[in-house]
């Protein structure tokens, strides 16, 4: 999340929801793989991997 900053100054962002979280939707398959890689919270790791797995039916 950004410091020292509130909703009036925040500056829109669509690739962030208001929390400072990233959106994955928007994201291809190898962003997403990348992004993997390079995560390390489980939690994280299970979000991207859902994520893929939903393009992954969607393009099938």
């Amino acid at each position: 999340m950004a410091v020292n900053q509130n909703q009036k100054n925040r500056k829109s962002n669509s690739m962030l929801t208001k929390t400072g979280k990233a959106r994955l939707g928007p994201l291809n398959i190898a962003q997403l793989t990348k992004l993997l890689e390079s995560s390390t919270k489980p939690k994280e790791k299970d979000k991207i991997q859902r994520a893929l797995n939903k393009l992954s039916v969607a393009s099938a």
